[in-house]
């Protein structure tokens, strides 16, 4: 049962990360607000991966050209979706947007349906119908938000999408690199990843726009607690899913809806319609019903 306490602690430190975030894309820009997660969660992600291979002195891993296209791949598809996400946030809603993240589980499922063969029962495909008429229902915006709120729902759909990428991508890394020990391939394949991050966002950053790196630096505070906070949500969500299948981990982590719902309401004064509400449980039954499946 340890992947459901694991689960559930991922929940809150990621809406706490996104929270955090948000706050800096104003300043930072939403790439300077994406390279905060890898810079300053590197050291804690680092920090965890010691304390599990220390607990594992039987690891033997494997560097092959397999993991390095794999991790290279869940690494940009990582940022492009954090970067989206934060853009997101702004314009759709801190709450919206988190919902529209969700999307992230029928998109893995379609993505390896197509491309890796992955066979989908008949309540899976239910589930992801009833998540894509849910999350239309959210994503249609009100007359006075028709130009912000409809991008911004686009771009949470688009940061989902690559967010099922990532997550497929980062698991083969993580069978690649040490098979026999799960937790251990896991951790420290996302450090590799978010090194690789870190280094293509700081020498893009400082040759495209030098002053979202100076944003950076004095927000350094706030930036910090987003880095532990995203270092800790990484561990907890890729040590459950080195215990348990990918599928009930994500129903599990549906619960980062109403909490990113009442963070949403209670930080930044944003409220839900009744359509949204509605649509947003039909997009979380739809998700739970097609990880279930």
């Amino acid at each position: 049962m340890l992947w459901i306490l694991l689960t559930a602690a991922a929940a809150p430190l990621q809406v706490a990360r996104n929270a955090l975030q948000r706050g800096l894309v104003g300043d930072a820009g939403p790439w300077g607000a994406t390279l905060v997660r890898f810079l300053f969660g590197l050291p804690f992600s680092l920090a965890i991966f010691a304390a599990v291979a220390l607990a594992t002195p039987g690891a033997a891993p494997h560097f092959s050209a397999g993991y390095l296209v794999a991790v290279v791949i869940g690494a940009l598809s990582q940022v492009g979706a954090t970067a989206a996400l934060l853009v997101a946030m702004r314009r759709a809603g801190f709450a919206v947007a988190t919902v529209m993240q969700q999307s992230s589980l029928p998109l893995s499922a379609v993505f390896g349906w197509l491309a890796l063969g992955d066979r989908i029962g008949t309540h899976a495909w239910a589930g992801i119908a009833a998540t894509t008429v849910g999350l239309g229902i959210l994503s249609w915006p009100r007359r006075d938000q028709l130009e912000g709120a409809g991008f911004g729902s686009l771009l949470g759909l688009a940061s989902g999408a690559a967010f099922a990428v990532a997550l497929n991508a980062v698991r083969q890394a993580g069978r690649a690199l040490e098979p026999h020990h799960p937790i251990y391939s896991a951790t420290a394949s996302v450090c590799v990843a978010q090194a690789i991050q870190t280094a293509i966002l700081l020498a893009a950053l400082a040759v495209l726009r030098p002053a979202s790196l100076l944003a950076v630096a004095r927000s350094w505070r706030p930036s910090l607690g987003a880095g532990f906070f995203g270092a800790a949500a990484s561990a907890c969500w890729f040590g459950a899913l080195a215990l348990a299948p990918a599928g009930p981990v994500r129903a599990v982590g549906v619960i980062e809806a109403p909490i990113a719902a009442v963070a949403g309401r209670r930080l930044f004064r944003e409220r839900l319609s009744p359509r949204q509400l509605a649509g947003g449980a039909l997009a979380a039954v739809g998700v739970v019903v097609t990880a279930l499946g």
